[in-house]
C-alpha cells in the first residue's frame, strides 16, 4: 500500500475538513503536481496547501477553488468541494466522551457521521452498530484497549454512536456481512447471547439495514484479510478503513478502494442472502 493510499490517525482534525483535504491531495495527485510545483502555481505556500491536504487547517472556499483549478478540475469538481464547506461540522457529538475516546476513534466516528452509507465486513465480532448495550459491555470489559474505569463511559459512546442508525434524518444506510463465527463467539452468558442474536433479528427489520451472514461451507470469498469498512458520501468519494491495535488504516486511493468494493462484491455473492441469513440466525435461538 502507497503512502498516498493509507493514513494511520492519531490525531482529530475535523472530519469534514479531513474529508475535503482527501480530495484536495488526490486532484493534485492526479494532476502530477508537487507541493512545490502547486505552491509556485497558486502562491501558496507549501506549509499551507499540506495543511490543506491534512484538515489542519480550515479550507477556505476561494483557495480550495484556485487549487483544484490549477489541478484541472472540471468545474462541478469545484462547486461541490467549496458547497461541502458551509456544511455543519457534525463531529462533536462526541464531546461528553471525548476523554475516553482515542483521537483515531473520534476521527472516524466523524466521517461516519457524515456518511450516507457503511459497508462492513466482521469475520469475528458483531459489528458495533449492531451490538447491544450488554453485548457492547461485555466486550469492552474484555479488552485491554479501554481502561477499567472509562468502561461505562465508553459503553454509552458507543451506544450513541448505534443511534446513527435510528435517530438521525436521514439514518445512515448500513450493509453488514457477519461471519458465522461471530455468531457463535462466546461473550457473556446465555441470556446475553440470545438477545443480541435477537437484536439481529429485529434489526434487520429496519428499511436501512441489510445483514447477511457468510459460513466457511459457502465457500471461498476475497475479504480474506480481515475486517474492514467502506464509507460512501454524497459529496466526496468512498473511503475504506481498518482498525488497527492503536490506531486505524484510512484508504483513499480509488483504485485501493475498487478492490475493497471487489470484494463486497465477492462477500454478496457468497454469503447468504438477507432472508437467509435471518433464518440462519433464528435457528441458532432455537438450539
Amino acid at each position: 500500500m502507497t503512502k498516498e493510499a493509507q493514513m494511520i490517525v492519531r490525531s482529530d482534525p475535523s472530519p469534514l475538513r479531513w474529508l475535503i483535504g482527501v480530495e484536495l491531495a488526490r486532484y493534485r495527485n492526479e494532476s502530477g503536481m508537487s507541493l512545490a510545483v502547486a505552491s509556485s502555481h497558486t502562491g501558496m505556500s507549501k506549509a499551507k496547501i499540506g495543511h490543506m491536504e491534512t484538515g489542519r487547517q480550515q479550507q477556505a472556499p476561494d483557495d480550495i477553488a484556485l487549487l483544484l483549478k490549477t489541478y484541472g478540475a472540471e468545474q462541478h469538481d469545484v462547486d461541490r468541494l467549496t458547497t461541502l464547506t458551509g456544511r455543519a461540522d457534525q463531529a462533536t457529538w462526541w464531546g461528553p466522551w471525548a476523554h475516553v475516546v482515542p483521537d483515531w476513534l473520534k476521527t472516524f466516528v466523524g466521517l461516519e457521521g457524515l456518511a450516507e452509507r457503511e459497508f462492513v465486513f466482521e469475520p469475528i465480532i458483531i459489528p458495533g452498530l449492531l451490538q447491544t448495550e450488554e453485548y457492547a459491555r461485555a466486550t469492552t470489559a474484555s479488552t485491554p484497549r479501554v481502561r477499567q474505569d472509562h468502561g461505562e463511559r465508553f459503553v454509552s459512546f458507543r451506544m450513541a454512536r448505534t443511534r446513527r442508525l435510528s435517530d438521525a434524518e436521514p439514518p445512515l444506510h448500513l450493509h453488514a456481512v457477519i461471519a458465522e463465527a461471530a455468531l457463535r463467539l462466546r461473550v457473556g452468558d446465555d441470556e446475553l447471547q440470545r438477545n443480541q442474536l435477537q437484536h439481529l433479528v429485529d434489526m434487520a427489520k429496519r428499511p436501512n439495514i441489510t445483514i447477511q451472514i457468510v459460513r466457511p461451507e459457502d465457500g471461498f470469498h476475497s475479504a480474506h484479510t480481515g475486517q474492514f469498512i467502506v464509507l460512501d458520501f454524497e459529496d466526496v468519494r468512498s473511503i475504506a478503513y481498518s482498525e488497527l491495535h492503536d490506531g486505524a488504516v484510512y484508504v483513499q486511493d480509488m483504485d485501493q478502494v475498487d478492490s475493497y468494493n471487489m470484494a463486497i462484491d465477492s462477500l454478496q455473492r457468497v454469503a447468504l442472502s438477507p432472508q437467509q441469513s435471518i433464518m440462519l440466525i433464528k435457528r441458532i435461538l432455537k438450539t
